[in-house]
Parts: structure tokens; C-alpha cells; sequence
């Protein structure tokens, strides 16, 4: 993968509760935002913005299979202001609502 493309996703990864610009992404990595936004589609298969909601929505997983704060406190740790965009996509990814998740990953760990 190119180099600026996983500083581009470090950088994501690192900043989850930032809604980090393109023109900042594009900045760091000394790309304009029409090329950097090629660049990442072509080695990921996916948009920037695509790319930084589905890390959101996985560290929510985790988050919520892994502590106990509140799904609230876990949305907006996360730079979630939509509830409903949140639960929307969290469960087109993972086919239940965080709250559902939530209950099945503990009543897993119970068992």
C-alpha cells in the first residue's frame, strides 16, 4: 500500500473523535484532496469519509464488547453527533443495533 495512504489511515485511526478534513489529510501527506482522494479509493476500495465511519463503527464494537460505558458516552467519545446515523450504520455492518451487540457480547462472555 502506498506509504501516504497508511499515514493517511494512522492519522485516522489516531484522531476517531476528529472529523479530520481532506485538505488536512491531504496536507500532512502533500496531496491535493482530488488526489488524495483517488490514491485512497484505488488502495482501499473505499472513500476517505467511508473508510473513517467504518473504523468508528469498529472501535465502537470494541468498545462496547470491552467496557462499560454507556453507548452514548461511546457515540460521542467517537465524534458521533447523530444518534441515529450511529445505530444506522452500526447495524448495516454488523446486523444489530449497538445495544443488541452489547447484550449478545456480554451474555457471551457469561457463559
Amino acid at each position: 500500500m502506498d506509504y501516504r495512504i497508511e499515514l493517511v489511515i494512522s492519522l485516522m485511526k489516531e484522531n476517531l473523535h476528529r472529523d479530520l478534513t481532506l485538505d488536512e489529510l491531504g496536507q500532512a501527506v502533500n496531496l491535493s484532496t482530488s488526489r488524495l482522494q483517488y490514491l485512497f479509493k484505488a488502495e482501499t476500495g473505499m472513500t476517505p469519509g467511508r473508510y473513517r465511519r467504518l473504523l468508528r463503527i469498529e472501535k465502537a464494537r470494541d468498545s462496547l464488547g470491552t467496557t462499560l460505558l454507556t453507548v452514548r458516552q461511546i457515540r460521542t467519545r467517537l465524534g458521533f453527533k447523530d444518534r441515529s446515523h450511529f445505530e444506522r450504520d452500526f447495524k448495516k455492518t454488523y446486523g444489530m443495533t449497538p445495544a443488541q451487540y452489547r447484550v449478545a457480547a456480554f451474555s457471551s462472555v457469561r457463559k
